[in-house]
């Protein structure tokens, strides 16, 4: 069935007139469909990527060479989430149009936090499907999480979660033992 908002009254995330292409540092949140646990297992407080994690693990590192005005900061793969941090550096030089050597029309933008997390999403899904031979199957829940981190605190915080996220696991509110 097609969104209506009528009927679905689904409610955006995100910050209202924020620029999702600005400079800065931005904490991103994406669970598996239907938070199944695919990427691997937690042991010992340590997470252990199986080859879909693996997948996702070099997606990841990719994102730069899609979006070089971007610089990954730590991130965390659980066994149905993944958690990372993306600084926007700089804009990117868009040449609207070419006439012979001259360029026409360019500008300077930055690719939006939705962009790359769409990108990354799409590129670990056909890999993945690829790996289990398992075409059109959805790997990640819709939408994404995020959160701006405003200061050197917030950045603080959002690593040490990282960090810690696999030490607790076994409390963790996507763990699919905790779920009542």
């Amino acid at each position: 069935m097609p969104y209506t908002p009528d009927i679905h009254h689904r409610h955006s995330i995100r910050l209202k007139d924020y620029d999702y292409s600005r400079p800065g540092a931005y904490f991103v949140t994406i669970c598996a469909w239907q938070r199944e646990c695919i990427f691997g297992d937690v042991a010992n407080g340590e997470m252990v990527l199986n080859d879909v994690g693996r997948v996702v693990q070099a997606e990841w590192h990719r994102l730069p060479g899609r979006f070089p005005q971007i610089e990954l900061d730590m991130f965390v793969i659980m066994p149905n989430h993944f958690h990372g941090i993306i600084n926007i550096v700089g804009a990117q030089f868009i040449a609207l149009g070419m006439c012979g050597r001259d360029v026409k029309g360019a500008m300077n933008r930055a690719p939006t936090v939705g962009e790359m997390v769409r990108t990354f999403k799409a590129r670990c899904t056909h890999a993945i499907n690829i790996l289990r031979n398992n075409a059109g199957c959805p790997v990640w829940q819709r939408n994404y999480y995020e959160r701006v981190i405003r200061n050197e605190k917030e950045l603080s915080l959002a690593r040490e979660y990282i960090v810690n996220n696999p030490m607790k696991w076994d409390r963790d509110r996507e763990n699919p033992v905790n779920v009542v």
